[in-house]
C-alpha cells in the first residue's frame, strides 16, 4: 500500500472520529436543551396557574369590598358530606372504631396493620382539598401515599399507579424497593406546557383526573418540604417518535407526505407529543356524571333523582373490589379516589397549543384498547385499522396547520377484559356468527354488552382545552353522545373507509352499524 493511501486511511479515521465526537456532543446538547425546556415549561405552567389564582383572589377581594353581603365564588361547604360513614351503622358490622393509626415510629415501617382510618380519629389531619377551586393553594394537592410520614395527611383513597399499584406492593414485599422511597423528579418536567383553562376549575367538567397532575411536585414543593408528605404527578408529558408499518405504506401510496416536521421521513416516522394520565376520581362528580342518585318514583320520571348519591357509589366500589378500600366507607370526608384501573394516553400531532385553538381545525380519534388487534393484528375486528386511519387523518390535519389528536384509553374488551372477550370469540365461532347476535353473545356471558361507560371520557378533552371537534374519526354513538353531552360540539363524524375493513371483521362492523 502506498504512503498516500495510508495517509488517506488515517485521515478518514480521523474524520470519522471527529464526526462521532460531534454526534455525541450533539446528542448531549439536545438532551441539555430538552432538560432546560422542561424546566421552562414547569415554570411557565406554575406562573400561569398562579396568575389564575391571583386573578381570582383579586376579583373576590374587589367584590367583597363593594358588596358586604357577597358570597364567595366557591363554597367548599357545597362538597360537604357528613364525616360519618356514608352507609348506615348497621351495615358497617365488623369495622371497629378502635382501629388505631400508628403514630410516627422510629423505623420506616411498622408491624401494626392499619386496616382503615376515621375522620375523628386522633392524629388524622388530611391536607385540605377543595376540588374545582381556581386558586391552586386553596384547592390543594392530591395526597394518597400510605407511608408513615404521609398517611395521616392523606386526602385521597387508593394508590398511585392505577393497576400497577399491585406490582409496587410486590416490590415492597420482596424488598426490591424501600417502602419510604421518595422519587427524584430532576429532569422529569413536562416536555410541553398546557393550560390552565377555565375547565380546570369547573368541578362538573373534570371529575376523573387531576387537572394539576402534571405540575404537582413542583407546584406544591413547599408543601412537600413543610409537611413532609409524598406528592407525586398523575400526568406526564414527553416528546417521541412513532413508527408503524402502515404509515410507511401510506407514504409509499402518497396518502402521507413527509414534511420534516410532523411526518419526518419516507419511512413514515412521526413526531408526537404524548400525555400519560392516571385516573383521579372526584367521587361526588363521578356519582353525578353517572346519574347515581336517589330516585323519586321511578327512573323514568323526570327529574329521575333528587341529587347524586355518593354513598351508593362508594358502597359499590367497596363491595365489588373485594372490600379492598374500606376508607370508601369510613372516610366520608375524603372525596378523591385513585382507582386500580388503567388510564389513557394522548397522542398529539403538531403544536400542542393548537388543540385548544378554536380558529384551527381539530381531527380527533378516541380509541379504546384492543390488544389483539392494535398490537398483534387480529382481523376479527376493525380496531387497528380505525386506529391507523385515525392517526393518518390526525397527521394530515396537523400538516394543514390544524391539530391532530388520538386518545388511547385502557379499556380492553369493552372494559370487560380479555378473558371475557375470548370466551365471546369462542361462542361466536362455535355458533352462528351473525351481526344480529353479536352483542347478545357478550351479554349472555358478561351480563352486559359494554362496560366502557363513556361518561368520564370527555374529561380529557376539557383538560386539553378542546371546545369543538371538526372531524370526529369515529361513528360510535356512545362516544358522540358523551362528548356532545359535555358541551363540546362535533361538526363531522368520519367513518372508516370500506377498503380499510378486514373481511373477517364484517360481522362486528355490521353489528355496530345496526346498533348505531
Amino acid at each position: 500500500m502506498s504512503s498516500s493511501a495510508v495517509d488517506q486511511t488515517a485521515l478518514m479515521k480521523e474524520v470519522l472520529g471527529a464526526l462521532k465526537t460531534l454526534q455525541t456532543n450533539q446528542i448531549q446538547l439536545a438532551a441539555n436543551v430538552d432538560a432546560i425546556s422542561g424546566r421552562v415549561n414547569v415554570l411557565a405552567g406554575m406562573k400561569e396557574v398562579r396568575d389564575v389564582a391571583n386573578d381570582s383572589s383579586s376579583k373576590s377581594s374587589t367584590v367583597s369590598k363593594s358588596i358586604d353581603t357577597s358570597a364567595p365564588d366557591h363554597d367548599p361547604s357545597d362538597d360537604h358530606v357528613p364525616s360519618s360513614p356514608s352507609l348506615p351503622a348497621s351495615e358497617l358490622e365488623g369495622v371497629k372504631e378502635s382501629t388505631q393509626i400508628a403514630l410516627a415510629p422510629k423505623s420506616s415501617s411498622t408491624s401494626r396493620i392499619i386496616l382503615t382510618t376515621y375522620p375523628s380519629q386522633s392524629g388524622i389531619n388530611p391536607l385540605p382539598m377543595d376540588w374545582g377551586n381556581k386558586d391552586f393553594q386553596l384547592r390543594g394537592p392530591v395526597v394518597v401515599s400510605r407511608t408513615q410520614s404521609t398517611i395521616r395527611r392523606r386526602n385521597a383513597i387508593g394508590a398511585h399507579g392505577g393497576s400497577y399499584s399491585i406490582y409496587y406492593a410486590l416490590a415492597v414485599a420482596s424488598k426490591e424497593i424501600k417502602v419510604d422511597h421518595r422519587p427524584d423528579f430532576t429532569n422529569t418536567e413536562p416536555a410541553a406546557n398546557i393550560g390552565p383553562f377555565p375547565q380546570w376549575a369547573d368541578k362538573k367538567k373534570i371529575v376523573s383526573m387531576d387537572p394539576l397532575g402534571h405540575l404537582s411536585p413542583w407546584l406544591f414543593s413547599e408543601t412537600i418540604e413543610k409537611e413532609n408528605v409524598d406528592i407525586r404527578p398523575t400526568i406526564a408529558i414527553t416528546r417521541a417518535h412513532m413508527k408503524l408499518p402502515e404509515l410507511e405504506q401510506s407514504v409509499r401510496e402518497g396518502r402521507l407526505i413527509p414534511d420534516g416536521k410532523v411526518c419526518l421521513n419516507e419511512s413514515g416516522e412521526l413526531a408526537v407529543t404524548k400525555f400519560a394520565v392516571e385516573p383521579v376520581w372526584y367521587l361526588p362528580g363521578v356519582a353525578e356524571r353517572f346519574g347515581i342518585g336517589t330516585f323519586l318514583v321511578s327512573p323514568t320520571v323526570t327529574p329521575a333523582y333528587l341529587s347524586s348519591d355518593e354513598g351508593t357509589l362508594r358502597r359499590s366500589l367497596f363491595e365489588h373490589t373485594g372490600g379492598s378500600y374500606p376508607e370508601l366507607i369510613t372516610r366520608g370526608d375524603i372525596k378523591l379516589f385513585l382507582p386500580p384501573i388503567g388510564g389513557l394516553t394522548v397522542y398529539c400531532f403538531g403544536d400542542p397549543a393548537k388543540m385548544s385553538d378554536e380558529k384551527v381545525k381539530l381531527a380527533l380519534r378516541v380509541h379504546d384498547e384492543c390488544n389483539g388487534s392494535d398490537v398483534f393484528g387480529s382481523d376479527i375486528c376493525t380496531c387497528r385499522p380505525y386506529l391507523i386511519y385515525g392517526i393518518e387523518e390526525a397527521v394530515k390535519e396537523a400538516q394543514k396547520g390544524g391539530s391532530g389528536v388520538v386518545i388511547y384509553f385502557r379499556k380492553e374488551g369493552r372494559a370487560l377484559g380479555e378473558v371475557t372477550k375470548y370466551l365471546v370469540y369462542n361462542a361466536r365461532k362455535r355458533g352462528s356468527d351473525r351481526a344480529s347476535e353479536y352483542f347478545k353473545r357478550t351479554e349472555n356471558i358478561a351480563g352486559v354488552k359494554d362496560m366502557r361507560f363513556q361518561a368520564l371520557m370527555p374529561d380529557i378533552l376539557h383538560w386539553l382545552g378542546i371546545k369543538k371537534i371538526d372531524r370526529m374519526l369515529s361513528m360510535s354513538n356512545m362516544k358522540h353522545d358523551a362528548i356532545v353531552g359535555q358541551g363540546i360540539p362535533i361538526h363531522e363524524r368520519v367513518e372508516l373507509p370500506e377498503s380499510w375493513i378486514p373481511a373477517d371483521s364484517r360481522v362486528e362492523i355490521d353489528a355496530k352499524i345496526n346498533a348505531g
